[in-house]
């Protein structure tokens, strides 16, 4: 436990994030402390590099919404400061903080405060022993390094624990990561540390802790971006976790790519409902589409969505049409039908409504597109053919290659 929030047993992955204020400084770092927790962080750390540090620690802990980590390095004495201060955990990295004396030291003050710590390794940081092993081979040598001071620990009758074991190298983390976890019993923090930016550290991670995670390895995570907004970090995770269907946070948004059958400005309308979906808690799913092609089969599974074409779009919720509407209303009538939900938990169908929808979609829809539901009638239609009915082939329709679907009604960006 480290304050109210399980780690391992098979608790949910916990999201962890970091402060990217001095600590000293606590009106900044508690202003971010809150920012993260509202954008869904269940743990926060800090780093406690001096003793100045240390008492502003004594007011987060006690303040913080959410349980709080102190991160140390170098200086043993500091992780004893930060135990009397009341840290829900503190990170050590055994191989930095002066021998194993000086482990004992803090270990013993844990085990009499109650106090969970997290030992682990990156790879700058291994011990000197390794670092031949490590030109070699990176992999074994992290993993050597997290299961000596495993070993350790245990020697030391120290068992409220978790390890993480990271690397700015995408394949090392994965890799080392799948060894250890086959050598210890005990939760592993994931991350891939110094991703990068917001935009080349998201997808490392995402490719790193989504492997592991998808493959049943890892009880924390935290994306390490190079932004001063640690709640962007927050967002990320959960967003991997969503991905994997690991944890529910909020809504979900899928949308096509686009391609050449577009006819609206889909980009900026997504990037309009991607905006306004995050002052929503519920977890339901919405979808936009780019054009009525594929009509609505591709997305039937989505809570709410939307297709559009140049003038007009349809509004649809589980796989039935709802109502048409100028496209530029598109938007804030998607909100309207989501809001109604949010409030009554339950989806009003008029029937007029739909059935305009419905013979919109019919008129806009691409007649040689091979659609969900046109797949389903072709199968239907092979089967009674199959069964004697060659005729009813006769009824699908032929490929024009010569005629485009959209010719004339594109729209035209600024």
């Amino acid at each position: 436990m480290v304050g109210s929030v399980p780690v391992g047993g098979g608790a949910p992955v916990a999201v962890q994030t970091m402060t990217k204020t001095e600590t000293a400084n606590l009106q900044a770092t508690m202003d971010q402390i809150h920012k993260v927790a509202e954008a869904g962080a269940d743990i926060v750390r800090v780093a406690v590099p001096r003793d100045r540090d240390i008492e502003a620690l004594r007011t987060i802990v006690v303040r913080s919404p959410i349980p709080v980590i102190a991160d140390i390095h170098f200086n043993h004495t500091l992780a004893l400061k930060a135990i009397d201060a009341g840290a829900h955990c503190i990170r050590l990295n055994p191989g930095n903080i002066g021998g194993p004396d000086k482990v004992a030291e803090v270990v013993a003050r844990a085990k009499r405060a109650g106090t969970p710590m997290r030992i682990g390794v990156n790879s700058g940081s291994l011990p000197k022993h390794l670092h031949a092993l490590e030109r070699d081979n990176p992999v074994e040598a992290l993993t050597a390094a997290a299961t000596e001071f495993v070993a350790l620990m245990h020697r030391l009758d120290f068992y409220d624990f978790k390890v993480s074991i990271k690397s700015t190298n995408v394949p090392n983390t994965i890799a080392s990561n799948r060894l250890l976890s086959e050598k210890i019993d005990h939760p592993l923090h994931l991350g891939i540390t110094e991703a990068g930016t917001k935009w080349s550290g998201s997808l490392k991670s995402a490719v790193g802790l989504g492997t592991l995670l998808a493959d049943g390895i890892g009880d924390t995570i935290r994306i390490s971006l190079s932004t001063f907004h640690a709640e962007e970090e927050v967002k990320v995770a959960w967003e991997i976790l969503k991905a994997l269907q690991l944890r529910e946070r909020g809504p979900v948004l899928i949308a096509c790519p686009t391609c050449g059958r577009l006819q609206f400005d889909m980009d900026s309308v997504v990037m309009e409902i991607e905006r306004r979906l995050e002052a929503y808690e519920d977890p339901i799913e919405v979808a936009v589409l780019g054009c009525a092609v594929n009509g609505i089969g591709e997305a039937s599974h989505a809570d709410f969505g939307i297709t559009g074409a140049k003038d007009e779009g349809l509004i649809f919720s589980r796989g039935k049409p709802l109502r048409k509407v100028p496209t530029g209303q598109l938007v804030d009538v998607l909100f309207e039908e989501i809001d109604k939900y949010t409030t009554s938990k339950r989806i009003d169908v008029d029937e007029r409504a739909a059935a305009e929808g419905a013979r919109w979609l019919a008129a806009n829809e691409d007649e040689t597109a091979m659609t969900p539901e046109r797949l389903a009638a072709l199968e239907k239609a092979e089967a009674a053919a199959h069964d004697g009915g060659d005729d009813v082939l006769a009824a699908l329709p032929e490929i024009d290659e010569d005629v485009s679907p959209v010719a004339g009604r594109r729209f035209t960006r600024a």
